[in-house]
Parts: C-alpha cells; sequence; structure tokens
C-alpha cells in the first residue's frame, strides 16, 4: 500500500484537541549560561505563541502541562518561580484572551495552592466563562494519578449513596468527575524536548490520542513547531481499536 500524502493543515482539517507537555526550560537556560528560571520566564512567551497560532491551524481545544504535582519536589525558589509566572501569564495575557474569544479553565487540584494563586484562577475562570472561540486549559497543580484518584473517590462515593443509576456506562459516569470533563479528550499530545514519555498528564483522557516528540526545547517554540506536528498527525490513521478498511479487503 502506497503512504498517504501528506495533508496541509487547515482550519477545515486538523486536531480538535492539542494537548503539550511543554519541556526544556532548564536545559535552554543551562545552554545559555543562565539559571533554570530565565527559561521558564522564555517559556512563557514561548506559551503566548503557541496560543495565538492554535486558532489559526484550527484547533479548538489546546491544553498545556503548566505544574504537576510533582513539582511540588523541586527547590523551594523554583516552586515560588512557577507560581509567579503564572500570575505574570494571566496579568499580561488575560484581557487579550478575554476580548478574542479564549475561554480558561485551570485543571488540577487547588488543595494548597496560595491564596493569590486562587484567586487569579478564579478571576481567569469568571472574565472567559462566556467565550467560545477556543478553549485553553492549563494543568496546573495536576497529576493524571492523583485526578483519576479524586475522581474514583466522589465517584464511590456519589454510587454509595445512590447517587448514581448502576444502569449507566460506569466508563462514561466517571469519566465525568475528571477534571477535564468539560472538553473532549485529546487527538494529539505533543512532549517537546526530545523526551518520550507522558509524566503523568492526562493519563485517562490520552487512551485513543496520537502522540509526537518533538526535538524543540520549549522556549524555541512557536506556529512553525506547532504545525509540524499537527501535520505528522494528519497523515496517521485512528482506528480506535478497529482496523484500516483497506486491511479488511485486503488479502491474507
Amino acid at each position: 500500500m502506497s503512504p498517504k500524502p501528506a495533508k496541509e493543515v487547515t482550519a477545515m482539517t486538523t486536531a480538535g484537541h492539542v494537548a503539550i507537555i511543554m519541556d526544556g526550560n532548564g536545559r535552554w537556560a543551562k545552554r545559555r549560561g543562565m539559571p533554570r528560571t530565565f527559561g521558564h520566564q522564555a517559556g512563557v512567551n514561548a506559551l503566548k505563541r503557541t496560543v495565538e497560532a492554535a486558532p489559526q491551524l484550527g484547533i479548538q481545544w489546546l491544553t498545556v502541562f503548566g505544574f504537576s504535582t510533582e513539582n511540588w519536589r523541586r527547590p523551594a525558589s523554583e516552586v515560588s518561580e512557577l507560581m509567579g509566572l503564572l500570575k505574570a501569564y494571566v496579568k499580561t495575557d488575560l484581557a487579550r484572551l478575554e476580548r478574542e474569544g479564549v475561554r480558561v479553565r485551570i485543571i488540577g487540584r487547588r488543595e494548597g495552592l496560595a491564596p493569590d494563586i486562587l484567586a487569579i484562577i478564579e478571576d481567569a475562570e469568571a472574565r472567559t466563562a462566556a467565550n467560545d472561540r477556543f478553549n485553553l486549559q492549563v494543568a496546573f497543580n495536576y497529576g493524571g494519578r492523583a485526578d483519576i484518584t479524586d475522581a474514583a473517590t466522589r465517584f464511590a462515593e456519589d454510587l454509595a449513596a445512590g447517587r448514581i443509576s448502576r444502569d449507566e456506562d460506569p466508563e462514561i459516569v466517571f469519566a465525568r468527575y475528571l477534571s477535564t470533563a468539560a472538553g473532549p479528550s485529546p487527538d494529539l499530545i505533543i512532549r517537546t524536548s526530545g523526551e518520550q514519555r507522558l509524566s503523568n498528564f492526562l493519563l485517562w483522557e490520552a487512551a485513543y490520542a496520537e502522540f509526537v516528540f518533538q526535538d524543540v526545547l520549549w522556549p524555541d517554540y512557536g506556529p512553525d513547531a506547532l504545525k509540524a506536528a499537527v501535520q505528522e498527525y494528519l497523515g496517521r490513521e485512528r482506528r480506535y481499536g478497529g482496523v484500516d478498511a483497506d486491511d479488511v479487503l485486503a488479502p491474507g
């Protein structure tokens, strides 16, 4: 069978939901003889470029991994810097996101976050709640295992209390308890910096996602790299456990 030709990325044919593990800030800074925090600051600019580019490629949902439940193990100074970057990003870009029809959601645990961080999260979500042009999800204080564990606890409590019908599909019902319940599962998951692992990101939701690993450090990321990832995705055949029609008809 001859390979399928590459498809051009357009607003009519693309990945509806793209999720990105933004990796490589520390290595980017180290190569320049700078502290890791310098790389994180450059990473915020890469995020701005990527958020601006995504709707132009027809992407409707973008989920980015901003801060994991495991990142608390990093030095206190770096954790403080990462928290500060969230505040800086919202402060500098929220008005533009609100004006351009972007809806912002923050997924992950809120317990343990400082009051000023919680206030920023709630303000961003409230101010953009009516927007529907584009959806930006930031996974903050998020871990796939933690999210599944929290969902399972609430699911079990509601099941025991009779608030869940046993006639419903439990897999469909359970998914409603995840912090990502408001949106679709990702079509494409990208990891930058050349690493090839999920790092506890969207474990449930990634069941049928396509993966693209790019040798680009996150601070260098932008529209061209995002378009290249989507181009690679479009050249693949998503089967969801089934088989390609050509394979069904082929002899043998």
